[in-house]
């Protein structure tokens, strides 16, 4: 009787702290330059990795009841606890929220206070456009072996074609972002991944044929319905292509709108430091806080050795792809989709800093987070360069 009378109240105070703020007819003016740089002050040098616990496949088998797997995620974070990292960067999806939208917030809600417990504060991303678009719920397939990230699917997908799916779109964005629109605990909320990235992978036969002008339409819509909702933390969408991304580079109006639209300027980086210096020189001009939610490639020349203590001497947060080696695969390069690697694993990861039982790939690159990590904002120790 006392257990069944715990349950109740705390069904009770989720239902009273994780009720969707309500929202103004009028949305809100995105934040200012002075409003955004003032709450990255406050904020300890982001850092942490893009995270999906490493048994599951992608975010359904993530966030679905019967596969959503708190112990394992408790572990996980703690290593990230132990590498002196400080947010994840971790995907939701709209299905999950069609499917049963009070079970999936009390889901996010047990992952906020394990993430808090460790110290992380998460960002959460809404909507992406990479790989599969068309998510099924329910048990997810076994990856493909050999194959970088063979089962990820993208939110919403083939749906966005369908304009009568549109209010359901603004109801799990307003719900989702609502019920944690003053939550301390998020770090910020990432509208839409790669909007304008056609999807990857072999899957373009079954891409939208209208998926750019449905995209540039939604885009707009998705950040004016977060931000109605009144969110006490900044909203953003990564640029992550184009050439030139600064105030003269003549953006596509996808980009404008991720521009134009984002509390705080968020990117991705697979390339050289030279390569990320540029970016970083790119957007410097828009005079707003700098993270990079993508990076660490490390056969394409992005490397912790090499990246992160350069964003540290500049005060560019990271966040890079992969955490702990699992059934995603991303160990694997992005050509396995064209040659899958079934006979011989590589001997150099792609992404992912950690085995299994979270023990570093590289002992070294650890190291080299922590020490920065654990220094002041804007300090590049010298053991982070190996001197």
């Amino acid at each position: 009787m006392k257990h069944a009378l715990s349950c109740l109240l705390l069904a009770l105070a989720m239902a009273v702290t994780a009720s969707p703020a309500r929202a103004d007819s009028a949305v809100p003016a995105r934040w200012s330059k002075a409003q955004a740089n003032a709450w990255y002050a406050k904020q300890p040098w982001p850092a942490g990795s893009n995270y999906v616990p490493s048994d599951a496949i992608n975010e359904l088998e993530m966030w679905q009841a019967a596969t959503f797997d708190p112990k394992r995620i408790d572990e996980e974070l703690g290593w990230a606890q132990s590498l002196g990292m400080n947010t994840m960067r971790v995907f939701l999806h709209d299905l999950l929220w069609k499917q049963d939208a009070a079970g999936f917030k009390q889901r996010i809600d047990q992952f906020l206070t394990i993430a808090a417990k460790h110290h992380i504060k998460p960002i959460f991303v809404l909507f992406d456009s990479c790989w599969d678009p068309e998510p099924v719920l329910g048990p997810q397939h076994p990856p493909i072996p050999g194959v970088h990230n063979s089962g990820w699917v993208q939110s919403p997908g083939v749906a966005m074609s369908d304009r009568s799916q549109y209010p359901r779109f603004e109801q799990y964005v307003k719900d989702i972002v609502g019920s944690f629109a003053k939550d301390d605990r998020i770090l910020a909320w990432d509208m839409w991944n790669e909007p304008n990235n056609p999807g990857g992978g072999d899957y373009d036969a079954r891409e939208p044929k209208d998926k750019f002008e449905r995209v540039a339409e939604l885009l707009p819509q998705v950040f004016d319905w977060a931000r109605g909702m009144h969110p006490s933390q900044p909203l953003t969408s990564g640029l992550w292509d184009h050439p030139d991304w600064s105030p003269s580079g003549h953006l596509d109006a996808i980009e404008r709108t991720q521009v134009e639209k984002s509390d705080i300027i968020t990117f991705h980086n697979y390339g050289w430091p030279e390569d990320f210096l540029k970016r970083v020189e790119q957007l410097k001009p828009y005079g707003r806080p700098l993270i990079c939610t993508e990076y660490m490639a490390r056969g394409a020349g992005s490397t912790i050795d090499g990246v992160m203590p350069l964003a540290k001497k500049l005060d560019v947060g990271m966040v890079n792809w992969g955490f702990v080696s699992g059934k995603s695969q991303t160990i694997l390069p992005w050509d396995s989709w064209q040659r899958p690697y079934t006979l011989q694993q590589p001997t150099l990861w792609f992404h992912d800093l950690l085995h299994a039982d979270g023990k570093p790939y590289r002992e070294r690159e650890a190291q080299i987070i922590r020490a920065l990590t654990h220094s002041p904002r804007g300090v590049v120790p010298a053991t982070a360069l190996g001197l």
